[in-house]
C-alpha cells in the first residue's frame, strides 16, 4: 500500500518534467560517471534488465521452479515480472517524465520495477517455508533490486527517483500478484475436488 502511494505521489511530482529534482541532483551527481570497475559492472547489471537479458534471467528461474515441482512460484515469478514492467511501462507514458531528451520517458525504472520484481518473487518463493528466513531473503531481494537501480544512475540511463519509483512499482506488483495466483490455484484445487485449501 504504501509502496503504491510512493509510486503514485512521485509520479505526480515529475509528471511532465524533464530535469532532476533536488534529491536527484545531489544522487546523481555522486554516482554517475563512475570508472570502472563500477561502470562496468553497471553495465553488466543493466544487460540483465535488457530484453535477452531478463528473457534468459526469467526463463531460468522458471525452469528451475518447474524441475523442483513449484509451478506456483514459477507462476508468482512470471506474473510479478509481467506487471511491474507492465506497470512501469504505462505511468512512464503516463507520467511523461523525461531524461537526456523528450523521447526518453524515465519514470518510472523499467530495469529496476524488473529485477526488484524478480528477486523479491525469488525470495518470497525460497523462503515460504522456512521460518526465520522470509525477513533475509526479502531484505536480500530488495537489495538486489536497489542495486539495479543504482547501475541505473551510475549509467545516466534514470535518475534517483525513477529507480525508487521503479522499486516500489515492484513492491507493489509482487504480493498482489501472489495474492491473485494462489487465490487462482486455490479455487481451481476446490473445483478439482481437493477439498478446502488449507
Amino acid at each position: 500500500m504504501a509502496a503504491g502511494a510512493v509510486v503514485v505521489l512521485l509520479g505526480l511530482w515529475f509528471a511532465g518534467k524533464g530535469q532532476p529534482g533536488p534529491v536527484d541532483g545531489r544522487l546523481g551527481q555522486e554516482l554517475y560517471g563512475l570508472r570502472s570497475p563500477w561502470r562496468g559492472f553497471a553495465h553488466a547489471m543493466d544487460w540483465l534488465g535488457e530484453p535477452v537479458g531478463s528473457t534468459l534471467l526469467v526463463a531460468a528461474v522458471v525452469v528451475c521452479f518447474l524441475a523442483l515441482r513449484r509451478p506456483r512460484a514459477a507462476a508468482v515469478v512470471v506474473g510479478s515480472v509481467a506487471l511491474a514492467v507492465g506497470t512501469a511501462t504505462v505511468l512512464k507514458h503516463v507520467v511523461g517524465r523525461t531524461i537526456h531528451g523528450p523521447q526518453n520517458l524515465s519514470y518510472p525504472s523499467g530495469h529496476t520495477a524488473f529485477f526488484t520484481a524478480l528477486a523479491l518473487a525469488v525470495a518470497m518463493a525460497v523462503t515460504s517455508h522456512r521460518e526465520g528466513r522470509a525477513g533475509l531473503g526479502t531484505g536480500i531481494a530488495l537489495a538486489a533490486g536497489a542495486v539495479m537501480g543504482w547501475a541505473q544512475v551510475v549509467l545516466g540511463a534514470h535518475y534517483p527517483t525513477d529507480a525508487l519509483g521503479g522499486w516500489c512499482t515492484a513492491l507493489a506488483a509482487v504480493p498482489a500478484t501472489a495474492w491473485l495466483v494462489g487465490r487462482v490455484a486455490d479455487g481451481t484445487r476446490v473445483r478439482r475436488g481437493g477439498g478446502t485449501p488449507a
